[in-house]
């Protein structure tokens, strides 16, 4: 395909980056604390920490998991917690010792977190203590050997931190009852680690940083496997991109989606990270007037967020109190950006709301909209540098310009493979090196890519991929179902909503008693929030469930 998309790049973008401008994060982040050693870089409620105590700090984890937890390159290590200071330590920590960091969801339930644990192979874990409950449910059926349990105040310093952490326990009681025997303190931790000396791993572009759990349509959540290479790759590629719009060791920007999340991880963490950056850690978004007050204290620049991230603060009262006169960039992804709501934050903030698509599987930014456009496109954007796109027809064959089909991407941000599934990574990645993503699109005469529709029957809650196969595996196993099936519906708040319709065994079963059920058994995003009783539901001929057929009627209704 032509890459007809370069013609409207922003003047001076490059359209190819040199992927061995550096070898791993770990040389991007020894720069970016040479560089910036005074400035701050993180800060979460009101505690700031500059690079230079990053630094000092993460290398004290990597050389806890060095000296006493005797780890060797390659092993990986799951972090389970929201935003805090402890994370990005941690995950530097972890990358520094030469180690692999397995981001976990901390609201999974055992079920979840038992699969993960399991199929990674994590014999570490980093948890926050809110959680630990959790863990400790599944933990002996897991290959888990060394705990870390961390708490919210720990970075706070005295006498900050005790009251907070008396306050998470004993007043809010956010901490649930738990013991892990043989567990240690992540200050004591820390403690262990700045005892001994770090000492540095050489790793390169080849080796594991990440593996990020994504769903498939099977249902079962798999591991893709990202590089160095893929993680640098798309720090160079978003960085040419942004290059015009920030300034290094200027920028203030907000992060408010989950770090365990590839959207922020990659944007936040790592490309502000190497633009000498400040990241203001936002622990609980959900908490509108309280995120409102933070971004009060702060001189912020930019903001990344999905779509209901962005119309929570706009319907918030108090947020167009906000001083928004240093605000530049605010880049939307994980979900479709609406019209209505790209158009009030401009009208608001007077900051455009820039739309961007990715997926875990490329690390994850692939297309993005031009920073100098002035108005909602209804596009994901332009393939960013060194990507090349195609739209291809059932049989694999590209087709012209203006009609649709599955967008194919290839480019040095695509995974490495899904890990210990062959066979998934084959059916994901072509001979040619282009990933299937499962995404209907279509390419418009000017480059831009625009998504009509999904191939897969993804559901998107709140930028949160749900794959139906998990929810009704989870619904056939209570012992009055019989049938089920699940889909998405359009909801205003979270973009879409899960539904499921489910032919009853026992005539007594009710919505409540399918949620209930559900809820010990998924994250909260993922349980139904309708439920529909059917005496039989649409059918192949040869016995398939026809989930289409359901959606379709649920959009005449």
């Amino acid at each position: 395909m032509e890459k007809i998309w370069l013609k409207n790049y922003q003047a001076g973008v490059a359209h190819d980056i040199d992927i061995n401008t550096f070898q791993s994060i770990n040389e991007v982040f020894a720069r970016s604390v040479a560089k910036f050693r005074d400035r701050p870089a993180l800060a979460n409620m009101d505690k700031v920490l500059s690079y230079g105590e990053l630094d000092t700090l993460s290398a004290r984890f990597a050389s806890y998991l060095q000296h006493e937890l005797k780890l060797q390159k390659g092993a990986r290590v799951a972090i389970m917690m929201p935003n805090l200071l402890q994370y990005p330590i941690a995950v530097f920590g972890i990358l520094r010792a030469g180690c692999t960091v397995v981001n976990v969801n901390p609201l999974y339930t055992p079920r979840e977190l038992e699969h993960q644990l399991k199929d990674s192979g994590a014999e570490t874990i980093l948890i926050l203590e809110n959680f630990a409950n959790v863990l400790e449910q599944v933990l002996p059926r897991t290959p888990v050997k060394n705990v870390i349990v961390a708490s919210i105040g720990d970075m706070l310093g005295f006498p900050k931190r005790l009251l907070v952490n008396f306050v998470v326990r004993k007043i809010k009681k956010m901490v649930p009852p738990w013991h892990i025997a043989g567990h240690i303190a992540f200050n004591d931790a820390m403690s262990l680690g700045a005892a001994r000396q770090y000492t540095p791993v050489a790793v390169g572009h080849d080796d594991i940083a990440f593996l990020q759990y994504t769903g498939g349509t099977t249902g079962v959540s798999k591991g893709a496997m990202l590089t160095h290479k893929n993680i640098v790759a798309n720090m160079l590629q978003a960085g040419e991109w942004v290059k015009h719009a920030i300034r290094e060791g200027e920028e203030v920007i907000v992060t408010a989606l989950p770090l365990y999340h590839i959207f922020c991880l990659t944007a936040n963490l790592m490309v502000f990270t190497e633009v000498g950056a400040l990241s203001v850690l936002i622990t609980n978004p959900r908490d509108i007037p309280g995120f409102v007050k933070e971004l009060k204290k702060y001189k912020v620049t930019a903001i990344t967020g999905v779509n209901t991230l962005f119309n929570a603060l706009l319907n918030n009262p108090d947020f167009k109190s906000v001083d928004f006169s240093s605000w530049r960039l605010a880049l939307g992804g994980g979900m479709a950006v609406q019209k209505a709501v790209a158009e009030k934050w401009k009208q608001t903030t007077g900051t455009p709301l820039i739309e961007a698509y990715g997926l875990t599987e490329t690390s994850p930014a692939a297309c993005i909209n031009p920073l100098d456009m002035k108005e909602y496109n209804g596009t994901i954007g332009l393939p960013i540098p060194s990507t090349e796109i195609e739209i291809r027809d059932p049989a694999g064959q590209p087709v012209a310009s203006g009609e649709s089909g599955e967008l194919c991407i290839r480019g040095p941000q695509v995974m490495k493979g899904y890990w210990n599934r062959p066979d998934e990574t084959a059916k994901a990645i072509d001979s040619q090196g282009f990933l299937a993503t499962g995404d209907m699109a279509m390419l418009t005469p000017e480059g831009y890519v625009k998504l009509v529709d999904r191939k897969k029957d993804m559901i998107l809650v709140s930028g949160f991929n749900v794959y139906p196969n998990e929810i009704e595996d989870v619904v056939a196993l209570h012992p009055g179902v019989l049938e089920v099936a699940c889909i998405g519906i359009p909801d205003e708040r979270s973009g879409e909503v899960v539904k499921v319709f489910v032919v009853r065994k026992d005539k007594s079963l009710t919505e409540q008693d399918i949620i209930h059920h559900c809820r010990e058994n998924l994250t909260g995003y993922k349980v139904p929030k309708f439920v529909e009783f059917r005496d039989e539901l649409p059918k192949t001929n040869v016995g398939k469930i026809l989930r289409r057929a359901l959606r379709d009627a649920e959009v005449k209704a």
